[in-house]
């Protein structure tokens, strides 16, 4: 029973809106404070930190201190999996969207957007497409990322070895994006590739949130790199 207590107990964790409500926000990989998550989801500051407290002691976030300021962000990548891997179980929204300012926001998320540390949305499907037909990823069974595809990330993308094979983390994983209905490359590898992406100004974040849009420079470097049209795909 062991087993089923502990189960039962994260679980719990998501049980309440206003404490899955803080999870979701934080699978934009960023750290933020209890008086922004409080205003994000509409409580007193000190509901928020009775909530914050919880999921911290159950593992789920992590705290950092900056003064007298008080940071909490998912623990690792495996809570966000977690988070993402519950919202694929649910399916597509019943509740559409209304009013222009939530159309719009949605359209940016399914269009792409990031998930935790890497991309999602269509332009993280597209990528993990773009990478299978070139040879770089193998989506056969799972996936895993070729011997050319390890020789694309660090020679063209000049991705450290070191930084991809120097932890425990899949170096590939596959990740259901609930908004395609199809996998999107996670693990180390999906990880970099954001932040190449991020750096190089492929892409950019659009507002606070988790959405971002393709760049002119991010479209040249799909098709010369992938062979994806991003303006075929809306990406850009």
């Amino acid at each position: 029973m062991t087993m089923a207590h502990d189960v039962a107990r994260l679980a719990g964790l998501l049980a309440d809106p206003t404490r899955a409500a803080f999870c979701l926000a934080m699978l934009d990989g960023r750290a933020w404070t209890g008086t922004e998550l409080a205003a994000h989801a509409g409580v007193a500051a000190s509901t928020a930190s009775e909530h914050l407290n919880r999921l911290v002691a159950g593992g789920l976030l992590v705290e950092r201190r900056q003064g007298r300021h008080r940071y909490v962000q998912l623990a690792n990548p495996k809570a966000a999996d977690l988070l993402e891997g519950f919202i694929g179980h649910l399916g597509p929204s019943r509740e559409q969207p209304t009013g222009l300012r939530a159309v719009s926001a949605s359209a940016a998320l399914a269009r792409g957007r990031t998930c935790y540390d890497h991309l999602a949305g269509r332009l993280g499907v597209a990528i993990a497409d773009g990478m299978t037909s070139a040879g770089l990823l193998n989506q056969s069974d799972g996936f895993a990322i070729t011997d050319a595809g390890f020789d694309w990330l660090t020679g063209t993308l000049g991705i450290g070895a070191a930084d991809l094979r120097g932890t425990r983390r899949p170096l590939a994983r596959a990740c259901l994006d609930w908004t395609e209905r199809r996998s999107h490359l996670g693990g180390t590898g999906g990880a970099h590739l954001l932040r190449r992406f991020l750096d190089s100004g492929w892409i950019k974040r659009i507002g606070t949130g988790r959405a971002v849009r393709v760049t002119p420079s991010g479209a040249t470097a799909l098709r010369d790199l992938l062979a994806i049209d991003a303006n075929a795909l809306d990406l850009a």
